[in-house]
């Protein structure tokens, strides 16, 4: 362990010095960056259709290859799946990371090349070790393990050729042999495809280990560390593992997790850092532990353009790459990654809070959602299930929104829906139940959140007095014309305003 340690920070300042590299030089990087990805690609079958050859700089890319979505790649990537190579990227691709449905699929498969595991994926992983102990140079946080969840997905066979599971469950599948000396658990528990299982083998094995640091979603983690304190019979976890000191979270937003977790760990010592990991790539980190942006990490093998949402709606929207972005805008993320996605619109947005360095903010996504808990449901998802719990008991709706209900010490998260009905359904309780069977019909996330109500418990739905949205359109003189009810959100501004109305 002490030696792995030592390579470990000596890696950490080498590594330091590349950083500052690319924050002082943003552009020269992203267009290494650009140059190597193109050149690296020419030969594949995208390449050859979209004349990656003869792409001399990026306006020429920009021009010649229109930006992409999930479905507009989808029949690429089953060709991969099923085992064909050398389409999206050159070196062979086995790995896809499942990841929430779209309007056409249930679920997306990613792909993740062994330079997107290597020179993205973990290379966050271990940037933001090396971001923290920079930050805090006494840190023991290297003398302990770290603790991680693993998927909600167990690795799969798609085929022969390919296999498929949440991103966690494939970085866990991948890891060197050395890192298994710095974490906990074993990736056989971590794999354990039944949650409460899973959490049962974890807490047994990690109570004996000396816990410094904690890494995963904030919703989930609550759930294990809620778990161990029960089991444990103890108050806080600082109990169990008295050199706790950090916990890196993404996925979703901490704000409404901040004070659980402030609870049950009781220490000014303890450390909260962001982190933005997707199944797409490894984007951001948190180097300022007092400044809640995150820096954008340019050298990771992906190359970023962005589309101001003011005209995103465009038939030709523009796309600025990182010396033309402004602070304060608003933009949809475009990436080109070292795995094989081209021009691909992610569906995240981003503000910058600073250009030296390119540090930025999440501000949400390119459609309404709902993802306090990862279980990312989108307004399809929402307008699918409505539609067939209407069918199933003769309901007719006029208005609606939902967003979530926030975990608290004694409660499960949960959705809830404000819906004001034209014809009220014959059954409100059935008409709840379709609606969330639905959900998890037609969305894998929710329905991983919602399995033996670990996450997520059933949803409520209160069906609201007619005229209610009325009141709340003419309380915001947004009568008439173009405006809509927001029907999903990720915090409870609308659901509050509404039952401000009919309280």
């Amino acid at each position: 362990m002490p030696l792995i340690n030592s390579i470990i920070s000596w890696f950490n300042v080498k590594r330091l010095h590349q950083i500052e590299l690319f924050k002082k030089y943003p552009g020269n990087v992203q267009r290494e960056t650009f140059n190597r990805l193109i050149k690296q690609a020419a030969n594949t079958e995208w390449g050859k259709k979209y004349h990656y050859g003869e792409i001399e700089n990026i306006n020429q890319y920009q021009a010649r290859v229109p930006i992409q979505t999930y479905e507009d790649i989808v029949p690429y990537v089953d060709r991969q799946r099923a085992g064909e190579q050398n389409i999206l990227w050159p070196t062979e691709i086995k790995w896809y990371a499942k990841s929430s449905g779209t309007t056409a699929e249930k679920s997306k498969f990613l792909p993740v090349s062994k330079e997107a595991l290597e020179e993205c994926h973990f290379r966050g992983s271990k940037d933001v070790l090396a971001l923290y102990t920079s930050q805090f140079p006494d840190s023991l946080v290297l003398r302990g393990k770290a603790l991680t969840l693993g998927g909600s997905h167990q690795i799969n066979n798609y085929s022969t050729q390919s296999y498929y599971g949440d991103l966690s469950a494939i970085l866990i599948e991948n890891l060197p042999f050395w890192a298994n000396f710095i974490r906990t658990p074993s990736a056989g528990v971590a794999l354990i495809p039944d949650f409460e299982q899973k959490v049962e083998k974890i807490t047994k094995v990690a109570i004996k280990e000396n816990v410094t640091n904690i890494a995963g979603v904030p919703s989930w983690n609550l759930v294990l560390l809620k778990h161990i304190l029960d089991a444990t019979g103890n108050d806080n976890l600082l109990d169990i593992w008295p050199n706790l000191e950090l916990f890196t979270h993404g996925g979703v937003s901490f704000a409404p997790y901040r004070e659980q977790f402030r609870k049950i760990i009781p220490s000014d010592n303890m450390h909260y850092m962001e982190t933005y990991n997707a199944s797409e790539g490894f984007f951001g980190i948190q180097d300022d532990l007092s400044d809640s942006s995150m820096l954008l990490m340019l050298d990771y093998g992906v190359f970023y353009e962005f589309i101001p949402m003011d005209r995103f709606n465009e038939t030709s929207p523009p796309t600025y790459t990182i010396n033309e972005v402004q602070t304060g805008v608003n933009y949809a993320i475009v990436i080109s990654t070292n795995g094989g996605l081209w021009r691909y619109m992610i569906g995240d947005t981003i503000v910058f809070t600073s250009l030296t360095p390119h540090k930025f903010r999440i501000t949400g996504r390119t459609k309404y959602f709902i993802n306090a808990f990862g279980e990312e449901v989108i307004l399809e998802n929402a307008e699918n299930a409505l539609m067939t719990a209407c069918r199933h008991t003769g309901a007719q709706i006029k208005d609606y929104t939902a967003g979530p209900v926030y975990m608290t010490a004694e409660t499960q998260g949960s959705h809830e829906w404000l819906i004001e009905f034209e014809k009220l359904p014959d059954d409100l309780e059935r008409f709840t139940d379709v609606l969330d069977k639905t959900l998890c019909s037609i969305n894998s996330d929710y329905e991983a959140k919602r399995y033996k109500n670990t996450t997520l418990v059933k949803p409520t739905v209160t069906a609201v007095p007619d005229g209610t949205f009325y009141q709340w359109f003419q309380q915001k003189g947004k009568v008439g014309g173009q405006n809509k009810m927001p029907r999903l959100a990720n915090d409870r501004k609308y659901l509050d305003e509404v039952r401000h109305l009919i309280s």
